[in-house]
């Protein structure tokens, strides 16, 4: 009787364990990456676009993109975190670039919980850079996250 119960126990345990991994169900949000100068000045140099998803599993956010049509070679890109949607922000991480003025972009991010919760609200975005882009950070392609 006893080892039934036991067994039972396990069981049900191994059930309440699993049910947290099957609801959270991975998360898909796209971003348009556009070109945003600041100055007329700055228009020639800003030229480009392109697109990116990510992928939110857990508080792992898997990002994958690619743009064209850059006026010079990407340099990096980092994921960020806007104080409001639609607003800049300090960088979160690190992405890998094809360096060149067409290509991909790619890296993966491990988020806190209240990151996790600001790209829920639309306030995570990529910054792709250039060494020609708006001075004084050379970034020249910007998107945001969105559901």
């Amino acid at each position: 009787m006893i080892r039934r119960f036991v067994s039972i126990a396990i069981a049900l345990s191994a059930v309440a364990l699993a049910l947290p991994l099957v609801a959270q169900a991975p998360e898909t949000y796209t971003a348009r990456l556009g070109w945003v100068p600041t100055t007329p000045n700055d228009r020639p140099n800003v030229t480009g676009k392109g697109s990116a998803t990510g992928t939110l599993a857990g508080r792992k956010l898997t990002i994958a993109g690619s743009f064209d049509g850059l006026a010079a070679p990407a340099t990096i890109a980092h994921l960020h975190r806007g104080i409001a949607k639609g607003a800049r922000g300090a960088s979160i991480g690190d992405l890998t670039v094809t360096q060149a003025a067409s290509g991909k972009l790619s890296g993966s991010v491990d988020l806190t919980a209240e990151q996790v919760e600001a790209l829920k609200q639309g306030k995570l975005y990529i910054q792709l850079h250039t060494s020609k882009g708006v001075q004084p950070d050379g970034s020249t392609l910007w998107g945001w996250f969105l559901k």
